[in-house]
């Protein structure tokens, strides 16, 4: 069911729950472009997990009202208010692709209420990781972020007719470009359901407005808002070997800077792939670490 919640500041933020409404409790970042659809592991298997999973659209897309100028630690608070109206004290967060820095900031700014936040493909921040970022990324991602760091409205242009197509014929019209996809991701692409989500997930994404995709490439670029070198809560960081839209460069960056972070590097993998380990993940995220009895 889509619930929508009033935040302090005015804006509506619609999210919808998943699985287990008696589970541990996870708030999940989808990607860029992306909304609360997808992906979604199915609820049986969300039921076994015994996992409460939480999704909302981003500030700007779906059903979400756009937060102008945000930066990648807004997420946090945007998790506390839909956590404090779910009556959530404590909570893990996983993000996916885009989601993975907005997760990240959870475990910055949270510490206090977040157990555990997985990273699934994650970047690294372009502002502390420099000219690098951008060495192994196919050439689509670096034209996108090249014209994100010419500023908003380079950015709405260029991604203005990109949106319009995706909305009219999201098969047709995808986010990446078909040709660049690397074997394991091509395999996982042809899974009929996971290729429908995922149609589904960038028309609801996109559907009022692009600037939740444009905010999203704006504040990958910008300052974060933290460092990841202060995040305490322990962090998994996964990670596709094959990966050439966020290259396996940037989780291990973050392994180094991150004190607490575990790393997985799956072989023969892609971005694609970690639509398949979001189950696996999930079942670490809903274990205590060491020392700590859940809620």
């Amino acid at each position: 069911m889509v619930s929508t919640l009033f935040t302090r500041d005015g804006r509506a933020l619609t999210y919808a729950q998943y699985g287990d409404s008696a589970g541990r409790p996870v708030f999940v970042m989808h990607g860029t472009p992306g909304s609360r659809i997808g992906p979604i592991p199915r609820a049986s298997r969300l039921y076994l997990q015994g996992v409460r999973l939480i999704a909302y659209d981003r500030p700007g897309y779906g059903g979400s009202d756009r937060l102008p100028g945000r930066a990648v630690m807004h997420a946090a608070s945007d998790v506390v208010e839909l956590a404090d109206a779910l009556g959530i004290e404590r909570f893990a967060v996983v993000g996916r692709s885009g989601g993975a820095p907005h997760a990240l900031a959870c475990a910055a700014m949270l510490p206090e209420r977040v157990t555990r936040v997985a990273a699934l493909v994650a970047c690294a921040p372009y502002t502390l990781m420099g000219p690098s970022w951008y060495d192994g990324m196919t050439e689509s991602n670096v034209v996108e972020y090249g014209t994100a760091e010419a500023g908003e409205q380079a950015l709405a242009a260029f991604l203005g007719a990109r949106v319009n197509a995706i909305r009219e014929d999201p098969e047709s019209h995808l986010p990446f470009d078909r040709n660049d996809l690397v074997r394991p991701d091509r395999m996982v692409m042809a899974d009929y359901g996971i290729r429908g989500m995922l149609f589904d997930n960038f028309q609801e994404a996109l559907r009022l407005t692009p600037y939740g995709w444009i905010d999203d490439s704006l504040s990958l670029v910008r300052p974060w808002g933290f460092d990841p070198a202060s995040i305490r809560t322990p962090v998994r960081l996964w990670h596709g070997a094959e990966d050439i839209y966020a290259p396996v460069a940037h989780t291990r960056w973050l392994a180094g800077r991150i004190p607490q972070a575990e790393m997985v590097i799956q072989r023969d993998s892609g971005h694609f792939g970690s639509i398949e380990a979001l189950p696996g993940v999930l079942s670490w995220l809903v274990t205590d670490p060491p020392g700590v009895q859940g809620d």
